[in-house]
């Protein structure tokens, strides 16, 4: 964590940590960890129970629904509570093309009997949507795989007639740039009003805000989606999750993917897992209240350590997705710029993220992390290798020169300008080491 030491038993050769792999995780917040605790003394009983006990959990498990829907803008019959992202993710695939089949069925005409579903995406997307649609649905579904440039055009122009979903990420993990899930929502309206007079399927819209929720303002009104994934231990909350269903049942489909017991409505059967529910409904109810507080400070200090990386490293350091690749060649890529740069805000980023490559070509982004002394951070997601983190960034628009010497430096809401001074001074250590030279 930001700030915490490590060293011997004996208390010698202390290392101070600077935690900066906050999109890979975030400790729980301490009302969060207050909140499961009082859940575990208090309201231990099954919420399926019509005694005082399990009326007591389900008080919980219902204060924690309407603190996750305000947090969207959304209502509180809207959510399911998740394992995780994966699992909401997972089921968003598994709804999408569950009721493009019903409905195919449902037709008259034969010729819609045997339609294959098309689901569009983006390449740079969680392996949650990636790995589904590579192995469960690659002989069942067509998938369009876009880059990130131009998505509201790219995505209107690859609807077909048998288009079911279209699923973009509202921020990525590894560059931190944020794609215009609402403008793509606006101009979806307008495309399935068309549908409907043809006759022709609905197509549904989900996004991934993992990265984004606790970080910027996220409404799913303005969003305009009909599905959307929540990931608390991405802002402080325990590793559960949630997802938002616009007009769960009737409006938007939702298709189990399992059966059981019942719980949540029998969408997601299961006995609930009250103090985690309880703890992703306190994480959302910081979020609701402070959500503006937290992007300002980590944008403030994100922008600090930008200025001062380029300050020690000159022309030698490049901040992804901000200082455009010159060219797709990554030799005429590898040769710093002279003079001052021109930076070219291509997307919207993440308030606390920035994705850092070097133009040294003796180094390596995870060979620089292995001799920090310091700093805790990654080369990106932390559930994908280090190849899939190269391709993540080349669909990105990173050569590949600067995407194998890239690290991700994302920060929390408590990180502070000296753990930026000190992390900063412990990366020029690591690639002096690396380089043999002063930088």
């Amino acid at each position: 964590m930001s700030g915490s030491s490590s060293g011997s038993s004996a208390g010698t050769n202390l290392v101070k940590r600077v935690y900066l792999d906050y999109n890979a995780t975030t400790p729980l917040a301490p009302e969060v960890i207050q909140a499961v605790e009082q859940s575990m003394q208090e309201a231990w009983g099954n919420p399926s129970s019509a005694h005082e006990e399990g009326a007591r959990a389900r008080t919980v498990i219902n204060q924690a629904r309407e603190d996750v829907a305000r947090m969207i803008g959304a209502t509180p019959q809207d959510v399911l509570f998740m394992s995780g992202g994966t699992e909401s993710n997972n089921l968003v695939l598994h709804c999408a093309v569950t009721h493009f089949r019903k409905w195919c069925l449902s037709q008259e005409s034969p010729i819609y009997h045997h339609l294959r579903p098309h689901i569009i995406t983006t390449k740079v997307e969680h392996d949650a949507i990636k790995l589904p649609l590579t192995h469960r649905y690659a002989i069942e579904a067509d998938v369009t795989y876009l880059g990130v440039e131009n998505l509201p055009e790219a995505v209107l122009e690859s609807i077909r007639p048998s288009t079911c979903l279209i699923t973009v990420m509202l921020a990525n993990n590894e560059t931190g740039i944020m794609f215009s899930v609402a403008h793509i929502g606006r101009l979806l309206a307008e495309v399935n009003k068309k549908r409907e007079n043809e006759g022709l399927f609905k197509v549904l819209l989900h996004t991934d805000a993992a990265q984004a929720i606790g970080k910027v303002p996220v409404d799913v009104t303005d969003l305009n989606v009909d599905y959307l994934t929540i990931v608390g231990h991405k802002y402080y909350g325990p590793r559960i999750g949630a997802l938002y269903v616009r007009g769960l049942g009737h409006k938007t489909p939702v298709y189990p993917m399992f059966y059981g017991g019942g719980q949540e409505r029998g969408y997601r059967p299961g006995t609930e897992n009250t103090p985690m529910i309880a703890g992703l409904g306190r994480a959302s109810l910081l979020v609701h209240n402070n959500v503006q507080d937290y992007y300002t400070s980590m944008k403030k200090t994100r922008n600090y350590m930008e200025r001062q990386l380029k300050k020690v490293f000159g022309n030698q350091v490049k901040i992804n997705c901000v200082d455009p690749c010159i060219s797709s060649d990554p030799e005429t890529c590898s040769v710093p710029p002279r003079g001052p740069k021109q930076q070219h805000f291509i997307f919207p980023r993440l308030p606390n993220t920035s994705s850092v490559s070097f133009y040294y070509r003796q180094v390596g982004g995870p060979e620089i992390l292995r001799h920090c002394r310091m700093v805790q951070a990654s080369c990106g997601a932390a559930c994908h290798a280090h190849t899939e983190q190269q391709s993540i960034l080349e669909s990105s628009g990173v050569c590949s020169f600067h995407a194998s010497r890239t690290i991700r430096l994302s920060i929390g809401r408590d990180t502070t300008m000296e753990e930026i001074d000190l992390a900063i001074q412990d990366i020029k250590q690591a690639i002096e080491k690396l380089i043999g030279r002063s930088v």
